[in-house]
């Protein structure tokens, strides 16, 4: 039995000694306080307990050769957890509020920062605190944003595995006006159909195309590659409008793709397949390849040669380059702390 060390501790699970926090109440947000690690107290009535009044987001801080750390597309995620915040009608924290947070949190804990290609994943969460178990339809009036961070590793320590994934073509992730909204929700409502899968067909995720066309997984958006072309689902609310899908598709433009946004089908996505690539792109991950796709009945298509392509291999190393520091930033996504 494999001992348990940092290196190969499961995504996540491992957490800085130190969070920051805020709270709003009476129409204003506090300052924030850095405080260890631990448990919160929250009444048993409040809002997020009874009505999913929850948003979160997830990017990464990276140290570089020299020593300093850089962290990725920050402005974007603040903005996307404000426009979560929005949807979900909670109380909208100030960009700059969130930003200093996070800086805040990424400085006490410079420390904690693996060394590449290991990364600091920040995780600010929002929720609303209100206590009334009688306001399922009155939005809540009182919220707590906290920021959390946890140093991880390399994410295909063991090498890159390409993924099984089962094409869902009924069900839908979540709520369509909601899909959009990175809340525990979606995430929730998706892990009951990928547990399913995961014991029928061994699978790794599930691809939910409801009505016959292709969407995302329950965690990561989805992009078909080959040389020269990319072809992904047009942004709409259905879906989660990915950072690192945004990230990819602005280099891989400049790298000379045709990059192709809209609706295609399942059908579309299996001819692809026969001998093109397909990836899963995400914060965790950055690009994963997958390697068979699985329909209803258990029907089995391998993807291209079956491993992970090498357009999905360049493609990634060449986003991961840059957020390392040994490829230059021509885009201004990195800031350092």
């Amino acid at each position: 039995m494999t001992s348990m060390t940092p290196q190969n501790a499961p995504f996540g699970s491992i957490l800085t000694d130190v969070m920051a926090i805020a709270t709003f109440k009476d129409g204003r947000w506090s300052p924030h306080s850095l405080r260890a690690v631990g448990p919160i107290e929250i009444h048993p009535a409040a809002h997020a307990l009874h009505y999913a009044s929850e948003c979160f987001e997830g990017f990464k801080a990276y140290k570089w050769a020299d020593g300093s750390v850089h962290v990725f597309r920050m402005d974007r995620h603040i903005e996307r957890l404000r426009q979560s915040a929005r949807s979900l009608v909670l109380p909208e924290p100030d960009a700059a509020q969130v930003a200093e947070m996070v800086l805040a949190v990424i400085d006490r804990c410079r420390a904690a920062v693996p060394d590449a290609p290991g990364a600091l994943y920040l995780r600010p969460l929002l929720f609303g605190t209100m206590p009334n178990i009688g306001a399922a339809a009155t939005p809540a009036n009182e919220a707590c944003l906290i920021v959390l961070a946890s140093p991880v590793w390399d994410y295909f320590a063991g090498g890159a595995k390409p993924l099984r994934i089962y094409v869902e073509e009924e069900a839908t992730r979540c709520a369509s006006h909601l899909g959009v909204v990175k809340t525990g929700g979606n995430y929730a409502a998706a892990l009951g159909p990928t547990l399913a899968a995961r014991r029928q067909f061994q699978v790794d995720q599930v691809l939910f195309c409801p009505h016959g066309e292709v969407q995302e997984t329950g965690a990561a958006n989805f992009l078909l590659i080959r040389p020269g072309r990319i072809v992904t689902r047009a942004l709409d609310s259905t879906f989660l409008h990915g950072v690192t899908r945004d990230s990819l598709l602005t280099m891989a433009r400049d790298l000379g793709y045709a990059v192709e946004e809209r609706v295609f089908t399942v059908e579309e996505m299996l001819a692809w397949a026969r001998d093109g690539e397909a990836a899963l792109s995400g914060t965790a991950a950055v690009l994963a390849g997958v390697g068979t796709l699985i329909r209803k009945g258990g029907v089995e298509q391998r993807v291209g040669g079956g491993g992970v392509g090498p357009e999905t291999q360049k493609l990634r190393a060449a986003l991961v380059a840059i957020q390392q520091g040994t490829a230059l930033d021509r885009y201004g996504w990195l800031r350092r702390v």
